[in-house]
């Protein structure tokens, strides 16, 4: 099964990418990469970039003050970017102190790269008028939440001590700071002055421009800061070439250039890959030999502020009642286990889900045993069946398999419950107004998270998380999760992970349904290209095999 052979498919995948490997000093001459990662784009700006090319292009064109890499045994490592070093300070109150001193780089028009390109760029990041959904990134420095409740950006605190030193204050040690928000691609460094004060939103800048193209639409002459800058684009792709500024530049190894070649559909991009005009593709076929899991669980969620799901007794029958073999036919995907999926690291060379296990039971032979289990919890709390309990709206995205998925498990808690459950279909603006209102019952949601760490799983269910829909109240679990921030020594922290996970499941605010993966191709002649888990792709030190 794909589950069974996922922790070793992510370090396969993980290996994929290399350091720069000795005896190599230059840039391979003549070298270009030409790859389809989708169908183009509709934003270059870094806070709203989502899909994979736009995300994997802006890595290409934007030096972060971490970078990704990857040894041969496939261990992954933030190493220095625009950062030289850094160092980190515990605090006496539990904050922790990170400071940055950063080295001689250069924008691409020859300007020098300055701390205070960080602050305005994890500033705009965090201002809640700018609505980024990658905001959240910024949401362990210390003032985030000042920021987003009074719109204030000087309190976030991050701060140029000087041009070339940058100190960032966070509300505890969390592991993950330097490896996951210091190399995602919307917390890239941009330099004041680029990018319009107001409006914020990409929306409101293109029509404020009338007929003149937004900050970042005149590709060719954006000014960045990677090592690569637009050369051409045309409907169908944008390449990229060297930047002669890049304080790296032809001294590692990697392609000329890079060309983007854009599909309409994934079959087209496969189709490039077929005839040679691509190197790499993504996404392809999935087949148990190239699953890569991907960084989100779908889950379904219940209102426990509310009539019947208040009752922890209820939550939990209805949990044992559904068969997500099922629901994970219907996705496409693989029943889910518990809330962290495969492919998130417990230890250097452990997996979350591994050590961990399933939390919730998905053994097709005792289905039937579960549901008469959860008969039995529906009577002891004081209900006949199910039916006793009313009409419950299972409110979920009209979108891909959602449909398929929400009237299944409806069918199955009619089926072995009584429940009376109607599935609601809604548009994205009428899903997210009824979520935040708190007025379903039910509703089925893709749980993502912007760090590749357990914590980012875990942490928007404590009870005054941003993020926490179900209501989920806690002081047990808010304890743990309050420990984890802190915790000074790794196996505590992990152990309290995992502890937080098992509580979380057995209180059942939330319920994993299923878990997805992806797969992509790239020419075997080529290794140092790598996949990020967040969905993003580096070609940047892409090397050709040596026979």
């Amino acid at each position: 099964m794909l589950m069974k052979l996922a922790k070793r498919l992510w370090a396969l995948c993980l290996a994929l990418t290399v350091t720069c490997l000795a005896g190599c000093g230059k840039t391979q001459e003549g070298f270009t990469l030409s790859v389809s990662l989708g169908d183009g784009y509709e934003t270059l700006d870094p806070i709203y970039a989502e899909t994979a090319v736009e995300r994997s292009i802006i890595a290409h064109l934007y030096e972060n003050l971490m970078k990704l890499s990857v040894d041969a045994q496939g261990n992954t490592t933030a190493v220095y970017g625009l950062a030289k070093n850094v160092e980190q300070q515990t605090n006496v109150d539990g904050t922790v102190t990170y400071t940055f001193r950063l080295r001689s780089a250069k924008w691409s028009d020859g300007q020098a790269v300055t701390a205070d390109d960080v602050v305005y760029a994890w500033q705009r990041l965090a201002c809640p008028v700018n609505d980024s959904p990658y905001a959240e990134l910024m949401s362990v420095v210390c003032g985030y939440e000042a920021v987003r409740q009074t719109g204030d950006v000087t309190l976030l605190q991050v701060t140029a001590k000087n041009d070339t030193t940058l100190v960032v204050n966070l509300t505890g040690d969390h592991t993950w700071f330097l490896e996951d928000v210091c190399t995602d691609p919307a917390a890239v460094p941009v330099r004041r002055g680029i990018v319009p004060t107001q409006p914020h939103a990409v929306e409101e800048a293109v029509e404020a421009a009338g007929d003149g193209p937004a900050w970042w639409e005149d590709v060719k002459s954006l000014v960045v800061s990677g090592p690569y800058i637009p050369e051409s684009e045309g409907t169908e792709y944008l390449r990229l070439v060297g930047n002669d500024h890049y304080y790296d530049h032809g001294k590692t190894p990697g392609p000329d250039g890079v060309t983007f070649r854009f599909a309409d559909s994934a079959q087209e991009g496969v189709t490039l890959y077929e005839k040679g005009e691509v190197d790499a593709v993504w996404p392809v076929e999935l087949t148990e030999a190239n699953a890569i899991p991907t960084l989100s669980t779908y889950a379904l969620i219940f209102n426990c502020t509310a009539f019947p799901f208040q009752d922890r007794a209820l939550r939990q029958a209805t949990v044992k009642a559904i068969d997500r073999n099922a629901a994970a036919a219907l996705a496409g995907g693989e029943a889910a286990g518990a809330l962290v999926p495969y492919g998130v690291p417990d230890s250097e060379a452990e997996d979350f889900r591994s050590c961990a296990g399933a939390l919730v039971d998905n053994t097709p032979e005792l289905y039937a045993e579960n549901c008469a289990q959860a008969m039995e919890i529906l009577q002891n709390a004081g209900y006949q069946s199910g039916a006793d309990l009313g009409e419950l709206q299972y409110l979920y995205l009209k979108e891909g398999t959602n449909s398929l998925v929400a009237e299944e498990v409806s069918r199955q808690l009619s089926s072995m419950l009584k429940m009376k459950v109607n599935p609601v279909g809604m548009t994205e603006e009428e899903f997210f107004t009824a979520v935040e209102s708190g007025e379903f019952s039910m509703v089925g949601l893709e749980l993502t998270s912007f760090y590749n760490d357990p914590e980012g799983f875990l942490m928007d269910w404590t009870s005054h998380a941003a993020k926490n829909v179900a209501g989920y109240e806690n002081t047990a679990y808010d304890t743990l999760m309050s420990i984890i921030a802190t915790a000074p020594d790794g196996t505590a922290r992990l152990g309290c992970l995992h502890d937080a996970e098992e509580l979380l499941m057995d209180d059942a605010p939330l319920t994993p349904l299923y878990t997805t993966y992806t797969a992509w191709d790239i020419r075997d002649t080529l290794t140092g290209a790598f996949r990020d888990e967040r969905g993003w792709f580096g070609f940047m030190n892409t090397i050709r095999r040596t026979v």
